[in-house]
């Protein structure tokens, strides 16, 4: 009987160190990710190179219209004087201008998104290092981006943002 009762506390030992060390390996935090992504020093070149880059698409965008606009009024100048033929080639012209404007703008938003990834993956990058070196050292095995969760409640020690910040050297 004796023995049976050791085992017993045993086992309810082993139980007990077993939810505690669960307990403490599943302790969750949170990020405000955009916050500090928006603070940082090196967001703003980011912001500037972007915004020349896009320059030099809106730039383009901008003669491609001008050319449809000429074309489009020249075509509706000379359009009651115009031969049948010489008409379906004007009206092709115009939407072949107008296709490759499409195209272009399609194009130049895809590459201006391709450029914006790629020149903000070293800052999340960054951003993700630091909130993976501040969760190891608080003892946090899951942190969650709370800019694009909803939290309903949560306890305000378990918000990484700070110190997240001190991390990178951002007030």
């Amino acid at each position: 009987m004796k023995k049976l009762i050791k085992v017993a506390l045993f086992a309810a030992c082993i139980t007990l160190t077993a939810s505690f060390v669960a307990k403490a390996q599943s302790k969750q935090g949170f990020v405000y990710f955009s916050a500090i992504v928006d603070v940082m020093p090196q967001k703003a070149v980011l912001a500037k190179t972007l915004q020349d880059y896009q320059k030099t698409f809106a730039d383009q965008y901008q003669l491609m219209q001008t050319e449809y606009q000429t074309k489009g009024a020249e075509y509706e100048k000379g359009r009651a004087t115009m031969t049948d033929a010489v008409r379906q080639v004007k009206e092709g012209e115009l939407s072949d201008i107008q296709n490759r404007i499409q195209k272009f703008s399609t194009d130049a938003q895809q590459k201006m998104e391709q450029k914006q990834q790629d020149l903000a993956k070293p800052l999340f990058d960054q951003v993700k290092a630091a909130v993976a070196a501040v969760a190891k050292e608080k003892g946090y095995g899951y942190v969650l981006d709370a800019t694009s969760q909803i939290l309903v409640v949560s306890p305000a020690a378990d918000d990484l943002t700070p110190a997240v910040k001190l991390k990178l050297g951002i007030k």
